[in-house]
């Protein structure tokens, strides 16, 4: 489809007599480049694509098969590698446009393969839909507090295998949240929620926000958003995105999930060491309330109950876990609970941290930590193990260990992660802590069932 655009300021339009509107206005436009005229930009181009997949009636008036058709062709080299990296395909670098094309095509498989199901009427218990879901802390949580999931859609297969185990009978959806069109959810589902990658705003990696390919999932969520058009929605992210670019990224996407006024926006930090989680845990938790709804929404309250190491780290079942190498096993030893390398003898520091490292001075706080029974812990990484974020079992000289991990991060030692041992680490390490989810999700509840 033939789109005009804007020489000052970019918009398009899908009407050459919209364009002349624009062009004759009484105040002229002017060029932008804001991170909210950027945000508002690719939300509008996202909101005005047409659903490009062809969709199939089943015979059941509840089931509905979708095909993807996307022309590749017209999109850009740069657009076309974005694709390839959210999507996990590799094999594009050096490579030009059309073999990139011909690349995407061949990888192309339908949008959805599993069916999307839409309850044939609406239910009295509430629903939600969830993307980027991870291992299943978020979806975990809400599904305790008394939520019916719809959907919940991760891209990572072994995620998905992990989800499929622990949520019989749930509507698990793999592929990427991109392919996604909730069209027919819409007045169906209560809440849309979703931990959308934050690697891009992460603070331990480099923050480059909406520049990175991931970061823009964002606006693909909003247009999940204007799709189902949910009574609430929630997006869990690093605490980074607040003051990433001095705050002016987390305005933008503030303002791009307003949508002109269709949705209130609520912002909030919340620590899941609050929330009967052993864990130091900073994440923002955004929420979104359909501006019809006159109530304001408050976050949950702090429990009253704190829980350390202490209580989670005895009658852990065996499972499996990484091991130190014997030379670094002989360092840790040296390190006393709550202690990590300043607690070293002079010369062990210098031969573990390196000159460099050593004169980097303070901070590091992470490097040759063990933990402490009687503190929460640290924010929980993707591997127990790394050098900048070690998390050295209190007691024992060794890394925590899969169930450990998940004690932590609250999941029961009933539920089951599927993949490699490093895997699992990562799923967990990324996970929503379930307790912090269940006290978001039950706020939530009590919320809509006074509107």
């Amino acid at each position: 489809m033939v789109k005009y655009i804007c020489e000052t300021c970019q918009k398009t339009f899908a009407q050459k007599g919209h364009l002349e509107d624009h062009n004759n206005r009484k105040r002229p436009c002017k060029k932008e480049n804001t991170i909210e005229a950027l945000v508002e930009k690719k939300v509008q181009e996202a909101l005005s694509k047409t659903n490009e997949g062809a969709v199939k009636i089943d015979t059941t008036p509840t089931t509905i098969m979708q095909s993807n058709q996307m022309d590749y062709s017209k999109k850009s080299r740069e657009e076309l590698i974005a694709i390839c990296k959210e999507k996990n395909i590799k094999g594009y670098s050096g490579k030009k446009k059309d073999e990139i094309v011909t690349l995407l095509q061949s990888s192309n498989t339908p949008i959805l393969q599993n069916q999307v199901i839409v309850p044939s009427q609406p239910t009295n218990q509430l629903t939600f839909i969830e993307v980027c879901a991870g291992c299943g802390g978020l979806s975990s949580g809400f599904i305790e507090a008394g939520f019916k999931p719809l959907l919940i859609n991760e891209i990572n297969k072994t995620f998905c295998k992990t989800l499929k185990t622990n949520h019989p009978g749930v509507n698990v959806v793999d592929g990427s949240m991109v392919d996604l069109d909730l069209k027919l959810y819409k007045g169906r589902v209560d809440v849309l929620q979703g931990g959308v990658p934050c690697q891009a705003f992460s603070q331990a990696g480099e923050r480059q926000g909406l520049d990175d390919p991931r970061g823009k999932l964002i606006v693909q969520f909003n247009k999940l958003i204007n799709d189902c058009e949910p009574r609430v929605f929630v997006v869990e992210n690093v605490k980074g995105l607040t003051t990433h670019n001095k705050g002016e990224t987390l305005k933008g996407i503030l303002k791009l999930f307003e949508n002109s006024g269709k949705y209130k926006v609520y912002t909030k930090v919340l620590n899941a060491k609050d929330y009967e989680v052993p864990q130091k845990r900073e994440r923002i938790l955004i929420v979104g309330v359909k501006s019809t709804i006159s109530l304001p929404f408050t976050y949950p309250e702090k429990s009253g109950k704190n829980v350390l190491l202490k209580d989670v780290l005895t009658n852990v079942p065996p499972s499996p876990g990484v091991v130190y190498p014997e030379h670094k096993a002989a360092v840790m030893k040296l390190v006393p609970q709550g202690g990590c390398w300043v607690n070293l003898p002079k010369n062990i520091q210098e031969t573990y941290m390196g000159e460099k490292g050593l004169a980097a001075g303070g901070g590091k706080r992470g490097i040759a930590r063990r933990l402490a029974m009687n503190e929460h812990s640290l924010t929980l990484t993707t591997s127990p193990c790394q050098k900048q974020t070690e998390r050295c079992h209190p007691i024992e000289t060794r890394p925590l260990n899969v169930r450990e991990y998940a004690r932590i991060q609250t999941f029961p030692d009933s539920y089951v992660f599927e993949g490699s041992v490093g895997n699992q680490y990562k799923q967990i390490g990324n996970a929503v802590p379930v307790k912090l989810a269940h006290a978001m999700a039950k706020q939530i509840k009590n919320f809509l069932e006074q509107v």
